[in-house]
């Protein structure tokens, strides 16, 4: 349904002085996402995942310049196709309920994306009426604003959004942070379900732990980078290739509770090497001489020329 390779996005700006210069924050981005398929893509703050969902979008500022490919159902993801997909076969499902309307009704809201999706007015309030009952909200929802809705009951009205729009693919931005557990739980299950509808799913998350209840696989970022990409079942059985992935996993508290030294590099100063390098516990000369191909090792994709099959 959805392939991405060796995206790029590269931002022109100007500092102190006026001097023009290009600062590069994607490089060599990778991801595929099939339908009835729910992928996770985790990382740090700043790692890329929400430039991502923002290129498929086509949502991008007028400075950004991408490179690589992006296709959707086998064609490419034009900056024309994006603006004529969004909303429609590809939608967002924002992380912060702030995107709601504070002025309007949200049964109006998401009755009203039924109807841009080209149902009729009663068409669409029926549908909206089916969803929010799907999703247990109660009777009275639709005629309350957003104010009035609890954090996971406004969750499940963004949800719904993305329903009403019979999108192939859907994207969930950071959906969960702040919530008591028992509404992520919830969050993520709707979602699950959304999948197992035909519906590829793409969660954008950095938490591994809510990540793995619901994922099918999961796509590690750092420094606008896929460094691996593995089945969910990967990080129980051992079986994860990337030592920054290890890491994360190992940072977990029901892990070894054991923290990631050293920081993210800054897109200002990027190594001309392994983009890890500096923190990576493997690391040898031949690591800084160039940034590593991705290699499918032990049924998943890895950048580390110590990965072992």
């Amino acid at each position: 349904m959805l392939s991405v390779s060796n995206l790029g996005i590269t931002f022109t700006q100007y500092d102190q002085g006026l001097h023009r210069k290009q600062l590069t924050v994607i490089t060599d981005l990778d991801l595929t996402v099939q339908a009835g398929e729910l992928v996770a893509v985790v990382g740090a703050s700043g790692s890329g995942k929400s430039l991502l969902a923002h290129a498929l979008l086509g949502i991008l500022p007028e400075n950004a310049q991408l490179s690589g490919k992006m296709e959707f159902q086998g064609a490419p993801l034009t900056p024309e196709r994006c603006e004529a997909l969004r909303g429609k076969a590809i939608a967002l499902i924002p992380q912060s309920v702030g995107y709601l309307d504070p002025l309007m009704a949200v049964g109006r809201q998401v009755q009203r994306v039924g109807q841009l999706n080209g149902l009729p007015a009663r068409s669409a309030r029926t549908l909206m009426e089916r969803t929010f009952a799907r999703y247990d909200l109660p009777a009275y929802t639709p005629k309350r604003y957003p104010f009035q809705l609890s954090g996971g009951m406004a969750r499940r009205v963004l949800v719904s959004t993305a329903v009403m729009t019979q999108a192939q693919l859907v994207i969930a931005d950071e959906p969960t942070p702040g919530l008591h557990p028992d509404v992520v739980t919830e969050t993520l299950n709707h979602l699950r379900e959304l999948a197992q509808e035909g519906r590829g799913v793409i969660l954008i998350t950095h938490d591994i732990e809510a990540a793995l209840q619901v994922a099918d696989r999961v796509a590690v970022f750092y420094a606008g980078t896929t460094v691996e990409i593995a089945d969910a079942q990967d990080f129980t059985t051992g079986n994860l290739r990337h030592p920054y992935t290890q890491a994360l996993w190992r940072s977990l508290p029901q892990n070894d509770f054991v923290p990631v030294p050293g920081n993210q590099p800054s897109p200002e100063s990027l190594p001309s090497g392994c983009l890890f390098s500096d923190r990576c516990p493997w690391v040898t000369a031949d690591c800084e001489v160039a940034r590593p191909e991705a290699r499918f090792v032990r049924q998943g994709w890895v950048r580390c020329i110590h990965a072992e099959g």
